[in-house]
Order: C-alpha cells, then sequence, then structure tokens
C-alpha cells in the first residue's frame, strides 16, 4: 500500500480510543474503524449477512432482516468453534474493506485503523506507528460503571477479557495518555498528529 504512514489505533474499553479516533478524522487522517467495517459487511443485503445465516440459522436475524447482534453474540460468545466461524467470515470482509479505504487514501495520507483488539490479534508489526490510548485500569473501570451503567464486575470483566495495559504500552510507538480534560487530550492528540503529518511527508 503506498500510502504516507500506516497508523494502528488501539485502547482498552472506555480509554477514550474513539474519542482520539474521531479528533485524528477532523485533523484529516483517513480513520478506518475496524468495528464500523465489522458492522457494514454484514448489513442487509451483503454477501457477508448471506454467508452469516448460512452458517448460524435465520434465528440470528431481526424483524427486519438485519443482523440480530445480542442473538449471535448469545450463539458465539459461549462457543469457542462458533465464534471462529464468525471470525472466518467477518475478518477476511474486513481486512478487504480496510485495504479498500487505504488504497483509495493517497500517496501523503495518514491512515489510522481504529483496532480495538489490535494487540490480541498480534497486529502490531503491521502498522509504521502503534498509537496507544492509555488510562489505568480505575479510571476504565470508572467510566464504564459512570458514563456506561455498567456494575463494577461486568465492568472490570471486559476489562480482563482484554489485553493487559502493560501488553498494549510494550507495542507502543506513541502512548496518548487520557488521564486528564478533555482539552488535554485534544493538545495531545493535536501534537502526534502534528508528527504523523510531518512522518507521512517525510
Amino acid at each position: 500500500m503506498d500510502v504516507g504512514v500506516r497508523v494502528g489505533l488501539t485502547g482498552g474499553v472506555a480509554s477514550g480510543k474513539s474519542t482520539v479516533s474521531a479528533r485524528l478524522a477532523e485533523l484529516g487522517a483517513v480513520v478506518v474503524d475496524a468495528d464500523l467495517l465489522a458492522r457494514e459487511v454484514v448489513a442487509p443485503g451483503t454477501d457477508g449477512l448471506a454467508e452469516v445465516v448460512a452458517e448460524f440459522g435465520s434465528e440470528v436475524l431481526d424483524a427486519d432482516g438485519a443482523l440480530d447482534r445480542p442473538a449471535l453474540g448469545a450463539l458465539v460468545f459461549a462457543d469457542e468453534s462458533r465464534r471462529r466461524a464468525l471470525e472466518a467470515i467477518i475478518h477476511p470482509r474486513v481486512r478487504a474493506a480496510g485495504a479498500a479505504l487505504e488504497a483509495a487514501a493517497g500517496p501523503d495520507a495518514v491512515v489510522v485503523h481504529d483496532i480495538p483488539l489490535l494487540v490480541e490479534t498480534g497486529q502490531a508489526a503491521a502498522f509504521d506507528v502503534v498509537v496507544v490510548v492509555d488510562a489505568p485500569v480505575e479510571e476504565q473501570v470508572r467510566r464504564m460503571v459512570e458514563d456506561r451503567r455498567m456494575n463494577q464486575d461486568d465492568a472490570r470483566a471486559r476489562i480482563a477479557a482484554q489485553a493487559t495495559r502493560e501488553q498494549r504500552l510494550a507495542v507502543a510507538d506513541v502512548v496518548i495518555d487520557n488521564t486528564g480534560t478533555l482539552e488535554e487530550l485534544y493538545a495531545r492528540v493535536d501534537e502526534v498528529w502534528t508528527a504523523l503529518r510531518a512522518r507521512a511527508h517525510a
């Protein structure tokens, strides 16, 4: 792929990664959002959705013929082999869609791949720069309890299901600390953007 710089952006749940991703998009980055693409590749009318139905049955559709995510989740999260079957349908399509976005980005673009499970899926080496949005575990828990109305146990379980903070920091080329105000976060993202732009044009 002939683009200026390929960035892998990740962070734990409630770290503020989505806020950073949105800010980078505002500044001019081409953002490839893995979660968004994962929804698009199984939207009604896609071959992705047809393959999911062929694999899991029509009970994973809602009344409108769209994917019923809770129903599908109940099937796959309890069964490793079923989860792998779903990933085999979705992941190649997400990668292909991301590659198409990147191919259209232009030779000096900063392409940011927003990947929640970048560390867990071993993708760090695929990028020129890995940016990790970092917040302490206790801050993640507080945000999930206060902002998302989760209980403490559920919040901690979500965190435990992801890579540890230490594992993420170990692959980071750039760390964006998100323990301060939104203004401080934006100022740090703007600094990182300036450095990425300079690298893309080098």
